[in-house]
């Protein structure tokens, strides 16, 4: 009997510990996609441009990714759980105070600042801390759901933000956050935590290093959308030629490699580095590493593209988006629940195979599907394949990049690997816009070329003002703005007919470039292990 009620009490902590960590990850994935829905009205509510708030959601993912590593190694320093709890108080800082903000400045200050600084202790740290909780056989399926809610968070932020935009306020999306992060630190106390077994150091050069290449780089791709990739737009920063956006990357690049230079400098005179270059050379944590950048790529550039399609393609309400993108949650969670518990003894790689597959079939569906005359349920089937694919890497990828290493390296791998998921989500979603724009702009001006109905010297002047870029504009955008500059009748209809056909093909041209990525991602599978690692193995 006592045996069966320590068990029981066992298995209970051992749930009580998982929705702990599972609610940190959900928190700070949510506001990657709560405010895409309410730009508009957050803007008008601060008196400021639409711009101004793309560049603080922008912002809170390029602070991540620079202080990411950083804030691996500083859970390393003063304990993992005491870096979740301090990332935790931090980010309710920072949800208060954008919950409060009266202007820009202070949403930047709250909102990028400080939430971005609080998740980059706080995930690496729940990367450590599932490793300290939990014995090696149930990593897969506790990983499996931290990375599924993070997942989740995403998919059900347009609703969210939808529903407390439309029926509330946008500010009560950021108190709502302060509430549930005071239930986390309560719940917190349960979470063991795994005591450092020697003071380290913070390699301070390689933290400046490491922080500026990977923000340079990051921020170039961010704004990759305003300037252009390599030729670049008119009016934009450019240098000899070529956009700024090749040199910042470029430049970024160059300061990660003069990073990895003083790292392997810092091992070579016996002293202790940020990173250790070495687990670039472990085949396996490579591997999920770069299966890690792939799934957020895609993922991120469908939930890019789908809401753009239901809500400006097909007209649907913010809140009637998200609930069409709600089957992707149902698969996802279940993948990532069920393999583990089903199949503990299952090949890594052929799990994480079958799900780039779902997803590339999931993303194809959803490219042939696509028509401006359809319901928004043609989604519902390419989301249930994309979110299955979704879930069966959460299943795995966690397990696999921690198994890869001993228990004390869990916290800076974690580190690496949310700063590799930031790239492979910035990249993802950069992609997707720049080619949609791209190509929606060759479409709609081909389209304006063509029709008979358009004056000869309108065309004209659309080719000249619309070589930068056409906006993702609904049918009620373009036809205010074509009334208000005195457009016939005529006009306006043969400008319509031309917007909708090349929002479609802007946004099958986005899928196409998603598809090829997950084919792409097919050729390094490889690299994941075919067996369970073991965490013990990987000591010897």
């Amino acid at each position: 009997m006592t045996t069966g009620t320590g068990a029981s009490e066992k298995t209970a902590m051992a749930r009580l510990v998982i929705l702990t960590l599972a609610a940190g990850q959900f928190l700070m994935a949510l506001d990657s996609s709560v405010m895409n829905v309410s730009i508009a009205t957050v803007a008008q509510d601060l008196d400021t441009t639409v711009t101004g708030i793309q560049g603080a959601i922008t912002a809170y993912t390029l602070v991540m990714a620079m202080f990411m590593i950083l804030g691996g190694k500083v859970g390393a320093l003063i304990g993992r759980k005491r870096a979740f709890t301090i990332g935790c108080v931090v980010y309710a800082s920072g949800s208060l105070t954008t919950a409060l903000a009266p202007n820009l400045t202070v949403l930047l200050i709250g909102w990028a600042f400080l939430e971005g600084i609080g998740a980059a202790l706080i995930m690496p740290a729940i990367v450590a801390l599932v490793a300290g909780n939990f014995p090696p056989e149930r990593r897969p399926a506790a990983y499996g759901l931290v990375a599924a809610a993070g997942a989740i968070a995403i998919a059900l932020g347009p609703l969210i933000g939808g529903i407390a935009t439309t029926y509330f306020s946008w500010r009560w999306v950021f108190a709502g956050e302060v509430v549930i992060v005071v239930g986390i630190l309560a719940l917190a106390r349960r979470v063991s935590d795994t005591p450092p077994g020697r003071r380290p150091r913070i390699d301070l050069v390689g933290a400046c290093l490491s922080a500026a290449g990977l923000g340079t780089f990051v921020y170039g791709v961010l704004r990759s959308d305003d300037w252009g990739w390599f030729m670049p737009k008119p009016d934009a920063l450019s240098w000899l030629g070529i956009s700024a956006v090749v040199w910042l990357m470029l430049g970024g690049m160059f300061l990660v490699w003069l990073f990895f230079r003083w790292e392997s400098h810092l091992v070579e005179q016996h002293k202790e580095p940020l990173v250790d270059p070495g687990l670039l050379r472990n085949r396996h944590l490579t591997g999920g590493l770069t299966m890690f950048f792939f799934q957020f790529l895609v993922q991120m550039g469908v939930f890019f593209v789908v809401p753009l399609y239901l809500s400006v393609a097909l007209g649907l309400s913010a809140l009637a988006t998200g609930v069409r993108i709600l089957p992707l949650s149902v698969t996802l969670l279940a993948a990532a629940v069920a393999v583990p518990r089903l199949l503990p003894n299952v090949s890594p790689r052929l799990i994480v195979r079958l799900g780039i597959l779902s997803m590339l079939a999931g993303t194809i569906v959803l490219l042939a599907a696509l028509d401006i005359d359809a319901d928004g349920g043609i989604v519902t089937i390419p989301l249930l394949l994309i979110g299955l694919g979704i879930g069966l890497l959460a299943s795995q990828l966690g397990a696999v990049t921690v198994s890869a290493v001993p228990d004390e390296q869990s916290a800076e791998v974690g580190g690496i690997q949310n700063t590799v998921t930031n790239l492979g989500a910035s990249i993802g979603t950069a992609l997707a816009g720049s080619i949609l724009i791209t190509v929606m702009t060759s479409s709609f001006i081909t389209n304006i070329e063509q029709s008979p109905a358009i004056p000869p010297q309108v065309k004209s002047q659309a080719s000249v003002k619309l070589q930068g870029g056409v906006p993702f504009l609904s049918d009620a955008q373009l036809q205010d703005g074509l009334a208000q500059a005195g457009a016939s009748s005529e006009t306006t209809q043969a400008a319509l007919d031309a917007n909708t056909d090349a929002r479609i093909d802007g946004l099958r041209a986005a899928l196409a470039l998603l598809a090829f990525a997950s084919v792409v991602a097919l050729f390094f599978v490889q690299r994941i292990p075919t067996t369970q690692l073991r965490a013990e193995a990987s000591r010897s």
